[in-house]
Formats: C-alpha cells, sequence, structure tokens
C-alpha cells in the first residue's frame, strides 16, 4: 500500500454506496419534465440537497431570493439550517413564481395544499422515462448527487456535513467513497497568500 494514501474509513456491514448522477446526466433529468414546476422542483433538490420532505414542508417565506438562501425549518433531528440558494435557481425560480402563483407552500399540491413526497417521486420516475439514463437512481439520488458534487468541487467533509443537516460526521463519510477528487499538488501556503500557485 502506498505510505501516502489516506486510508477511508471502512464502511459497516453491508452499506450499499449511493448512485450519483453526473453532470451531463442531471442536465438532461432537469430538462425532461414538460412542466416548469416539475423542472424546478427537481433542480431544487438537487440545487440545495434538500430531502423529499424538506422540499415539501419550504413556505415561500423559507425562500430568501436577495439574500439566496434557503431556511429548512425543524427538519429530521428536529433542527434548523439555511442552505445556499444557486444564483441560477433564484432564475428559475423567479419564473415559477411569476407563473404559477403559489400561496404559503412554495409548491402546492393539485388541491392547492401542500405537495405529497409520493407526487415528487412520480415526478421523478417520468422525468427519468424520457431520459437514456441506465442508473436505477431515485429522488433521493439527487441529494447524494449534491454532496458528492460538493466534495468533487473541493468543498470539505464539515462544511457538506453541515448542508446536509447531518447529525454525525460519519453519515456524511460515505460520499468519500464515490466522490473523484483531485489531489492538490502540496505546496506552501504562502504562494497562495500572494497568486504565485
Amino acid at each position: 500500500m502506498n505510505k501516502n494514501a489516506i486510508a477511508l474509513p471502512s464502511l459497516k456491514g453491508d452499506t450499499k454506496l449511493p448512485v450519483i448522477l453526473n453532470r451531463s446526466e442531471l442536465k438532461e433529468l432537469f430538462a425532461a419534465p414538460f412542466l416548469l414546476k416539475q423542472r424546478i422542483v427537481l433542480t431544487l433538490i438537487y440545487s440545495a440537497g434538500l430531502r423529499g420532505q424538506e422540499v415539501i414542508n419550504l413556505k415561500l417565506g423559507d425562500v430568501d431570493l436577495e439574500r439566496k438562501t434557503i431556511h429548512i425549518r425543524q427538519s429530521k433531528y428536529k433542527k434548523d439550517r439555511i442552505v445556499p440558494l444557486s444564483e441560477v435557481m433564484v432564475v428559475g425560480l423567479k419564473k415559477y413564481l411569476s407563473a404559477e402563483h403559489p400561496h404559503i407552500w412554495l409548491f402546492n399540491g393539485k388541491d392547492g395544499g401542500q405537495y405529497s413526497v409520493r407526487g415528487l417521486s412520480w415526478v421523478m420516475r417520468e422525468a427519468l422515462k424520457k431520459t437514456q439514463i441506465q442508473k436505477k437512481v431515485n429522488l433521493h439520488s439527487l441529494r447524494h448527487s449534491y454532496a458528492t458534487h460538493l466534495l468533487e468541487d473541493g468543498l470539505n467533509i464539515v462544511t457538506v456535513k453541515d448542508l446536509l443537516g447531518h447529525s454525525e460526521i460519519g453519515t456524511t463519510m460515505i460520499y468519500l467513497h464515490v466522490a473523484q477528487c483531485e489531489r492538490l499538488t502540496p505546496h506552501s501556503p504562502l504562494d497562495t497568500l500572494y497568486g504565485r500557485r
């Protein structure tokens, strides 16, 4: 074994690695639904790493388009958290809000009440049927892809843990087993301090 290699924490029992959609697959998926609302809801789940229950619980006041934040209230483990809202998502949400005029909930169901997780899962399944994606994925795969892509973009694991709302770092560690992270060349921080790298 390479003495410079970093050993990943071992997986407990018969833990399955999450299936991750690559960036091309995500673009294909987000373009698949005919309805704007369906495109927006799938894109939002990925863009903020939301659980299905979290996205249906979002109220209009939980999304701050100016500050580019989403306030997730009393999610799993009864914790609140704030996650960044993508600039691309702000544009999409503005278009959606002006077209749909939802009230109370960010995404209303057919009867004007809350959307359901079952409804979200149906949207995901129907969108997948219109794509060439062969992977066995579901709604939660969007959250797995979010976490993995953040790690691949260079974000540290502790920040990813907080963004996901995990109570234990061990839960987040599984994404290190699927992320394709580039190793940085060893360097002195003095070089980056003066922009010499």
